[in-house]
């Protein structure tokens, strides 16, 4: 028997058991639209990717990294002594923040193409979950190095949660196992970051892609509007897959020449008796709302000082559940001003998380 036939008869096997034909067929008929504005929806696939290179490096760290006392040592140990354990390290890092940008550039870009309307609301909140549970992956996988960045990265870090009136102080306590962060802070942010949260991510994404898949691609109101005759869109396979590749090739390069030309440092471990190191300060992504809390901070001074940090809780918790519920207030392309108000509050969103953060890293020393 031939190469080919030997192919042709697994395939026919597999078909034959898991209706491989159908797949194929449904793959076919699916299409995306083309228009001005057909870059932004490759930035999901993207993020997919970025999440499973996470995965893949994860896995590879998880055979050595040793939770607990040992953490830092182990943590050494892979970045100066194991065959290529930098480089697996460093990858892991910069995958985690690059796919936290790139889920933030999708989230804007569904947003002003409008595709939170029906009938995509579902696909909207899955999504808004997903960067929720992004961000908790991020901060708890930060400390785990336990280095003198890390370690009070992440006492800053949950002092957002624990000015929370009545119920913050507790919720950061359960969180570090104490009144403060210690070995047993890294063992619940461990089993946070490898078992809690993959088993929470990983349904809740495959619900999220499959509601992409049956609602397909939303196209920009501009394009909704035009008679169906004028639409234009592309075949999902071969034509958009092949794109949806290349745009993973092109990231796999980005990630590889960061993670090689500027690898993760580990710094010094950390010693809790001693004074906070200058600029520590929280990832980039939190930035926003722990210089809101500082700035409210300071137009509250003195005795009113917990009042601003409560006012700033409040904002941005205001925020994200308006921005959450977006849906309900600009549900279709009849919504007219709805929708143009909707798109304000946008740009207004973009602007005040750069401004506060800019703000943040300027204010660093």
């Amino acid at each position: 028997m031939t190469t080919k036939s030997i192919a042709n008869t697994v395939y026919s096997w597999v078909d034959e058991r898991l209706g491989l034909g159908e797949l194929a067929k449904f793959a076919r008929k699916k299409t995306v639209p083309v228009h001005k504005q057909s870059f932004w929806y490759y930035w999901g696939g993207i993020s997919l990717f970025l999440f499973l290179v996470q995965c893949f490096t994860g896995v590879l760290l998880l055979v050595y990294y040793r939770p607990g006392a040992d953490a830092y040592e182990s943590v050494r140990q892979i970045t100066f002594t194991m065959h290529f354990g930098w480089l697996i390290r460093s990858a892991h890092a910069w995958s985690a923040n690059l796919m936290m940008l790139s889920v933030l550039v999708h989230m804007f870009s569904v947003f002003f193409m409008k595709a939170y309307r029906s009938p995509r609301e579902f696909g909207w909140f899955s999504g808004m979950m997903l960067l929720a549970l992004a961000s908790v992956f991020g901060f708890s996988g930060y400390l785990l190095p336990m280095d003198e960045l890390s370690f009070f990265a992440t006492k800053v870090g949950l002092e957002i949660p624990a000015a929370i009136p009545v119920i913050g102080p507790i919720i950061a306590n359960l969180l570090r196992g104490g009144p403060d962060v210690s070995e047993f802070t890294v063992q619940r942010f461990f089993a946070l970051h490898v078992v809690v949260l993959p088993a929470v991510f990983i349904p809740l994404l495959a619900f999220h892609l499959w509601l992409v898949q049956k609602h397909g691609n939303a196209a920009p109101p501009s394009e909704e509007a035009k008679p169906a005759s004028q639409r234009k869109s592309m075949p999902f396979m071969p034509n958009f897959l092949v794109k949806d590749l290349a745009m993973w090739i092109i990231s796999l390069n980005v990630l590889a020449l960061l993670a090689s030309i500027f690898p993760w440092q580990l710094g010094k471990q950390y010693d809790a008796l001693a004074p906070a190191p200058l600029g520590i300060h929280p990832e980039w992504y939190f930035m926003a709302p722990f210089e809101m809390l500082k700035l409210l901070g300071l137009v509250f001074s003195g005795k009113l000082a917990a009042l601003g940090e409560i006012a700033g809780i409040l904002i941005f918790t205001l925020g994200i559940v308006l921005w959450l519920l977006i849906p309900f207030y600009d549900p279709n392309l009849e919504s007219g001003r709805r929708g143009r108000r909707a798109h304000y509050f946008g740009l207004f969103a973009i602007f005040a998380l750069l401004v506060t953060t800019a703000i943040g890293y300027w204010t660093i020393r």
